[in-house]
């Protein structure tokens, strides 16, 4: 058996895990995530990074195990199926993401975890709950291990690696859990997963956001799956990953966060600390948007008169954000899509003619951005708008946290996701059965095999 603690007691919790043990708010919270990122893979599906990804499942399906978003009628082995749906699912930068207690970023879990255990859960014709237990479980160890990290920060500062790949980890033992492994086959596949599933920085510099979602969620959804695949049929790796020889906390770790590997381990669950989205944009974007609507609601603001706009926020998430190529993780873009649109759902986001608007490129040149160090502790996913007006006015709003945030109150509620996907979702495959799928994961405890829900998405 594992030789250390921290493995020892993950494993242990992992292989003993159920649904009936998950507090009532934690499943419901769980089967949330998993409606939204379902969800968000399904409409991601539509996008180039989900086009292409599909046809690539598609040449080489063969096992149909589980089914592919982004082309009608793909199904393939497991492993496939994580890596185009992770992939499907980030594409559109409207899946949830994930912060700690103490404010750690953490990255995007959802579309790792979420599209690893439903390909697995497909597979193995688990149940509703099964699947709520595997993704639950897959957040407490997934985002614990990056939190020993320091989370994005320090893992892109020290070492150029994207802190959110070792979600992978999360998605092997949500696998694990579906195929039934036992402790020491479990720790394999986290093993396994780890070596397959980590990522460089580089991605963030291209144009069309298809690798980031690749290197951002399919890789590591699709390590995951792979690992528990090859444990359960007897490959073996370190039966320590995380704090032997090589591992990641000797890697890796933070020092003084150590002990966040097992900290309140069924006592705290992560998915209490997914942040929602409801702006289809980069998470370091929101409350600058939510802010700039506001203001421009507030007082009526005519965009004409808009002579300068003033963006502060926390100094790690600006260099994030800062005038990227890519629009939709473009402070500066985004701002602008979002003044003249007034509003920035997925359709906005994704407009080639709202991109390329005169006024909003007029807008975005407009905008200045100043990374502020004192953010990250006071409000790490706040910011600061100030509007300068044409006549010498100048406005000012601040949000601590946008809306959908753990910290942000009221919290997120069934009603509001419903709101988010309605019209993309009614747009694809009609009022009764997205409504059909609404209902199915609100009662995901009840349905007896997972591939029942994802065929109300993909009619096969």
């Amino acid at each position: 058996m594992a030789s250390t603690k921290a493995a020892a007691a993950l494993s242990r919790y992992a292989v003993a895990t159920m649904y009936s043990a998950l507090p009532e708010g934690v499943a419901e919270r769980t089967k949330m995530l998993i409606y939204d990122q379902l969800a968000c893979g399904f409409v991601g599906g539509d996008l180039p990074a989900g086009k292409v990804i599909a046809r690539f499942a598609d040449a080489h399906r063969g096992v149909r195990e589980a089914a592919v978003f982004g082309l009608a009628g793909c199904r393939a082995p497991a492993a496939l199926a994580a890596l185009a749906n992770g992939t499907c699912g980030h594409a559109d930068e409207f899946d949830s993401v994930h912060s700690t207690p103490d404010f750690i970023a953490t990255g995007h879990p959802a579309p790792v975890i979420v599209p690893a255990a439903v390909a697995v859960a497909e597979r193995q014709s688990a149940t509703g709950a099964e699947l709520v237990n595997a993704v639950a479980l897959g957040y407490d160890t997934g985002a614990r291990v990056v939190s020993a990290t320091g989370g994005s920060a320090p893992m892109q500062a020290n070492y150029g690696l994207y802190a959110g790949s070792l979600y992978c980890v999360g998605a092997a033992f949500a696998a694990s859990r579906l195929l039934g492994l036992d402790q020491r086959h479990t720790l394999y596949a986290a093993a396994l997963a780890l070596n397959q599933g980590m990522s460089g920085y580089s991605f963030f510099a291209e144009r069309r956001h298809m690798s980031k979602a690749l290197f951002t969620a399919g890789q590591a959804a699709a390590a995951g799956v792979s690992g528990a695949m090859l444990a359960s049929l007897g490959f073996e790796g370190t039966d320590d990953v995380f704090e032997g020889r090589g591992g990641i906390l000797p890697s890796w770790g933070q020092p003084g966060r150590e002990g966040e590997l097992v900290r309140d381990l069924g006592r705290e669950f992560a998915v209490m600390g997914a942040n929602f989205k409801f702006y289809s944009a980069g998470y370091p974007i929101h409350a600058a948007v939510e802010a700039a609507l506001m203001l421009k609601e507030r007082y009526g603001i005519d965009l004409a008169a808009i002579a300068g706009i003033h963006a502060r926020l926390p100094e790690h998430p600006a260099g994030v954000v800062d005038d990227r190529g890519m629009p939709t993780i473009s402070l500066q873009h985004m701002l602008g899509v979002a003044l003249v649109a007034g509003r920035l759902g997925f359709d906005e986001a994704h407009s080639a003619a709202l991109q390329s608007d005169p006024e909003v490129l007029r807008l975005k040149s407009l905008v200045t951005l100043t990374g502020d160090p004192d953010f990250e502790v006071s409000q790490p996913r706040g910011a600061v708008i100030t509007i300068h007006l044409t006549d010498g006015t100048t406005v000012e709003q601040r949000v601590e946290h946008p809306k959908g945030h753990r910290f942000r109150d009221p919290q997120p509620g069934w009603g509001d996701l419903q709101q988010k996907w309605n019209e993309l979702l009614i747009s694809r495959i009609g009022a009764q059965r997205t409504d059909e799928f609404y209902r199915a994961c609100r009662t995901l405890e009840t349905i007896d095999d997972t591939g029942d829900l994802v065929a109300i998405l993909v009619r096969i």
